[in-house]
């Protein structure tokens, strides 16, 4: 089983750099699933640039294409984003919008940063990735401003929202089973 921790700013200074780190720790105790950071600064993807709808699935620039291998990949995400206007960041939409059959049927978790937790960013998230069939887990860490000083206090929350992610990522691995 294979997570990917997908830290959705690129902002200078970003706090949710830390907090991806955290999660990465402490996803990484345990024996359930592997889990890889995607750092969406190290990504680099350029403004949404392909001519055809992500939902045909033909790719015209290797960016894409290594893109779309690099999703395809995995089994599920935990998306870190902080709340921008109420939202998740441009980074991220973009990020997603690139790629379509290679979110199907998996499942995301979400650790939402800012002063309201990043639940707004996270609300809406879901409606996106609802769209691209991906089954988000109803547990999420909502991580305050006042939280950011040292390491988050939100651990048992975390596994609980781990626990429901990689339970759904196991899951759906038979429904792409049966699709491919």
């Amino acid at each position: 089983m294979r997570i990917a921790v997908v830290l959705g700013s690129t902002r200078p200074g970003r706090r949710s750099e830390a907090v991806a780190q955290w999660v990465l720790k402490v996803a990484n105790s345990r024996a359930d699933a592997t889990f890889d950071l995607i750092d969406l600064a190290e990504v680099d993807l350029p403004m949404l640039d392909e001519p055809m709808p992500a939902i045909v699935g033909q790719y015209q620039h290797e960016h894409t294409r290594q893109w779309a291998s690099r999703i395809a990949s995995y089994d599920g995400f935990v998306f870190i984003t902080p709340e921008y206007n109420h939202s998740f960041p441009a980074v991220l939409k973009n990020a997603i919008d690139y790629l379509y059959a290679e979110w199907n049927d998996k499942a995301a978790g979400f650790v939402g940063v800012g002063g309201s937790g990043g639940l707004r960013a996270v609300e809406q998230l879901r409606l996106v990735l609802a769209e691209l069939k991906v089954a988000t887990v109803r547990t999420q860490v909502a991580i305050g401003g006042g939280d950011l000083e040292g390491e988050p206090q939100h651990h048992d929350t975390l596994h609980v929202m781990l626990d429901e992610l990689v339970a759904w990522a196991s899951a759906l691995r038979s429904v792409r089973a049966v699709a491919a």
